[in-house]
């Protein structure tokens, strides 16, 4: 279970020591998560790994400079991608299956611009693509909740979860679990790091039409997926995302914010298994 995956290191040939878990049968395809803005190990639900390890080898990890991981964190996606790419190497895996969740989206799509080979199937999350409408930068009341030194219980509620009474009862419950953890937990994301992961967001987020084609050399199969109320990415993004990528397939689930994959992770682990197979 995830809740008991030991910590572990790998050190690359960049010089980072890159710290991840992994659970799942021994021998299956790997499926590498990439996490959102200030996301560390222990952001993961435990109960969408249990799931998506029933059947793959999940791995999840910090990027350079995030949470248990050594390094500067990165300031731009390319970055993040070649950091990631990095990690994937140290570990010997050539290739895996990728879901990618907010900013773990954007660097998902540009790992596979960057390295066709290594991403086998795309999963992308409550995320959107270079340079589209709507995504410079997080709206106002977004900000305030994520840009504290510690998150509570009312932030998590208010910018993952749709302001209603269900999402809201599933937000608590994602919040339980994600507090099963009592042993070996991450460390939390640094201001600085904090700093350098927004400014790859506005970065990526700066509008520019020109930007939008590239979509169309992501030639692997692409399950994009999000939530009917997302308040970080407009739902109107997905679509936009799942249009211009050659082989796609969309879901919107309902009654559900940016931690929609959380709040229907029952279902969602089904599907993306579904894609993967």
């Amino acid at each position: 279970m995830y809740v008991d995956a030991p910590n572990q290191v790998v050190d690359a040939a960049n010089g980072v020591r890159y710290a991840y878990r992994r659970c799942g049968p021994t021998g299956s395809p790997p499926l590498l998560l990439l996490q959102h803005f200030r996301g560390t190990l222990d952001s993961w639900d435990p109960a969408l790994v249990d799931a998506l390890a029933a059947e793959r080898d999940v791995i999840t990890f910090d990027n350079a400079g995030v949470g248990l991981s050594t390094g500067q964190a990165c300031r731009t996606v390319r970055d993040l991608a070649v950091d990631t790419l990095a990690f994937l190497t140290a570990l010997g895996l050539p290739q895996a299956d990728v879901l990618g969740y907010s900013m773990g989206g954007f660097t998902a799509q540009e790992l596979a611009l960057l390295r066709p080979r290594t991403v086998r199937r795309l999963v992308l999350a409550a995320t959107a693509p270079r340079g589209g409408p709507g995504i410079h930068g997080y709206p106002d009341d977004v900000l305030d909740h994520v840009s504290s030194e510690r998150l509570g219980i009312q932030d998590y509620l208010y910018v993952f979860f749709h302001h209603t009474a269900t999402s809201q009862r599933g937000g608590l419950e994602f919040v339980g679990r994600y507090m099963e953890r009592e042993r070996g937990r991450d460390l939390p994301v640094t201001a600085a790091a904090r700093a350098a992961q927004y400014e790859a967001v506005v970065e990526w987020g700066v509008p520019d039409h020109a930007a939008l084609p590239r979509l169309v050399a992501i030639g692997n199969p692409v399950f994009v997926a999000g939530g009917d109320s997302d308040l970080v990415v407009p739902p109107a993004t997905s679509r936009l995302l799942a249009g211009l990528l050659p082989d796609a397939r969309l879901k919107t689930y309902p009654d559900s914010g940016h931690g929609f994959l959380f709040q229907h992770h029952t279902e969602f682990a089904r599907d993306v298994l579904a894609f993967l197979r």
